[in-house]
């Protein structure tokens, strides 16, 4: 079973990295780079800093801190354990697909997929009601972990396992940030 999966996350990942080409690779290399994000969390910042006041952003961002630590750190143990190659350094798919950029370090799950999954899911479920689009902000992580694909950086199973775990991660941090702010930092309507 695990090898049909496997295989199936090969062919996927051979199909999706040469849909690429070389026009296009210096805008999913500029697309992976999370400075070039940075106009996007600019404008979070200041719509959070704008609906929440100071205090309130302040303590948000403590909460995205320590989650982006926590997913961080989990992905780099599971890579550790399981030691998965990336795709542009596995010489059974490497002379499949286009290596558009190589990484030498292991490729299960990703931490992209993760971080920014995670960080989206507990902005959404905090932000939500006080932005009514809120939710297209999800777009982010499935464009920025799809570029680790395009790149060879990493397989389909890779990115989705970083998916749920974001998710799960975010959801959790949510909750913990929902039951310290009510103890310490109720908010006043």
């Amino acid at each position: 079973m695990i090898e049909k999966i496997l295989s199936l996350d090969t062919d996927l990942l051979i199909y999706l990295n040469n849909l690429g080409s070389v026009q296009y690779d210096g805008l999913w290399l500029m697309i992976t780079n999370q400075l070039n994000w940075l106009p996007l969390f600019l404008l979070l910042l200041y719509l959070i800093f704008k609906k929440l006041g100071t205090k309130q952003s302040l303590y948000l961002l403590l909460f995205v801190a320590l989650l982006i630590t926590f997913t961080d750190q989990v992905t780099n143990l599971f890579k550790n354990g399981f030691q998965r190659h990336r795709p542009c350094d596995n010489p059974e798919v490497n002379s499949l697909i286009r290596v558009v950029q190589f990484r030498g370090s292991y490729s299960f799950f990703s931490g992209h997929a993760a971080n920014s999954m995670a960080v989206v899911t507990f902005l959404y479920f905090n932000l939500n009601r006080y932005f009514k689009y809120f939710y297209i902000l999800f777009l982010w992580p499935l464009i920025f972990a799809y570029s680790r694909i395009y790149l060879g950086l990493h397989y389909p199973v890779d990115i989705l396992s970083g998916y749920l775990f974001g998710v799960f991660s975010g959801f959790i941090f949510f909750k913990l940030h929902q039951a310290v702010q009510k103890k310490y930092f109720p908010l006043k309507f």
